[in-house]
């Protein structure tokens, strides 16, 4: 049966720094949840502190509605797969895998049943008799993720596992880590600093910024209705672009704002002052060359990167404000053009001075 975890009021200081600041958050069993944050925002803190390996200054962690704070980490019920592989040279890769359980003093017919089980869901049985230095990095991590399945473990926990992977093989690691989420039913919590492997991954996603939650919700969820500009700027890729914006003068229904100049009229009244200073937002996937629903005026083309599935526009408006238009399959724009901009106003945002969406 699959485990909950709860973090109630959850604090981490360092000799009187605050790294983690009293955070709250809920994971249902069976949910595969992602940390998602630039460097530096607490995420693999947070992760330690829930597997045992760093100790919490304050409030408390559950585990399946248990106190978890004096728990020693190997009482958790957890296996973490860390960032290096951690492998043992001399050893074979079944040795690799059998060797916690044998010093856990298991005996040898529940061990080679365990490792063969970890094989076969990884797929890394023909691999048993090699030594590491003769795998691939993807067959290193494979053998590192078997390591934490023959424990059998409550939970998993990964600790930013593909860093060491080129491209193409981190984007089949992520499949293979979700179907073996799908297969095990396990709680796992994962650890990224990339947003595409929280998007692709997570049926929840966690955002962290300096020790501190941004948001948590389904990906689509952060994508479609970020709560403030740091989560609108770190989910999606391209990120969203921002422009400077106010509540227009002269308008009693509040309904149109100034964007760099520009007039745009909004289905809704605007909650803000008419002197605050606002940021609107919209993805580049929203922006269209052209005239269409709302006009963003004229933007002159910098750059065109052209990916054959995909064309990406960097364009600065007559204000000199940078843009990024995201385009599908194969468009004939070229560099020094002047192109009108448009986009779809239920697919936009504004944010306040202080960051959070209005």
């Amino acid at each position: 049966m699959a485990t909950s975890i709860t973090l109630d009021r959850v604090k981490k200081s360092f000799g009187g720094f605050d790294v983690i600041h009293g955070l709250d958050l809920q994971i249902d069993p069976g949910e595969f949840t992602v940390f998602v944050g630039p460097s530096g925002c607490g995420k693999s803190t947070l992760l330690r502190m829930i597997a045992g390996l760093e100790d919490i200054t304050d409030g408390e962690l559950r585990i399946d509605g248990e106190r978890m704070n004096e728990v020693p980490a190997s009482k958790r019920g957890i296996a973490m797969v860390f960032q290096s592989y951690a492998l043992y040279p001399h050893m074979s890769v079944y040795k690799n895998l059998a060797f916690g359980l044998e010093t856990a003093g298991y005996k040898k017919p529940e061990i080679a049943a365990r490792v063969q089980k970890a094989a076969d869901v990884l797929q890394i049985g023909p691999l048993l008799q090699r030594k590491p230095k003769a795998l691939s990095g993807g067959q290193r991590q494979r053998v590192a993720i078997g390591r934490a399945i023959v424990r059998e473990p409550k939970i998993f926990l990964f600790d930013e596992p593909l860093s060491n992977l080129d491209a193409e093989l981190r984007v089949q690691m992520r499949v293979e880590i979700a179907d073996l989420h799908q297969t095990l039913g396990n709680t796992m919590i994962y650890v990224t600093h990339d947003q595409v492997e929280a998007m692709t991954m997570a049926d929840k996603i966690v955002v962290l910024k300096e020790g501190r939650i941004m948001q948590v919700g389904r990906p689509l969820d952060l994508y479609n209705r970020p709560a403030n500009r740091f989560v609108a700027g770190f989910i999606g890729s391209p990120k969203m672009n921002f422009l400077r914006a106010r509540v227009a003068e002269g308008d009693p229904s509040r309904r149109t704002i100034d964007v760099s100049g520009l007039k745009l009229t909004l289905d809704h009244p605007v909650e803000a002052r008419n002197d605050e200073d606002l940021v609107f937002g919209v993805r580049p996937e929203h922006l269209r060359p052209g005239e269409g629903h709302k006009g963003l005026g004229q933007a002159h083309v910098q750059l065109v990167e052209h990916l054959g599935g995909s064309t990406v526009v960097y364009t600065k408006t007559d204000t000199g404000e940078t843009t990024t238009v995201l385009l599908d399959g194969q468009q004939p724009i070229r560099s020094g053009e002047t192109i009108p901009l448009s986009f779809d106003p239920s697919q936009s945002h504004l944010f306040r001075e202080d960051g959070q969406r209005i």
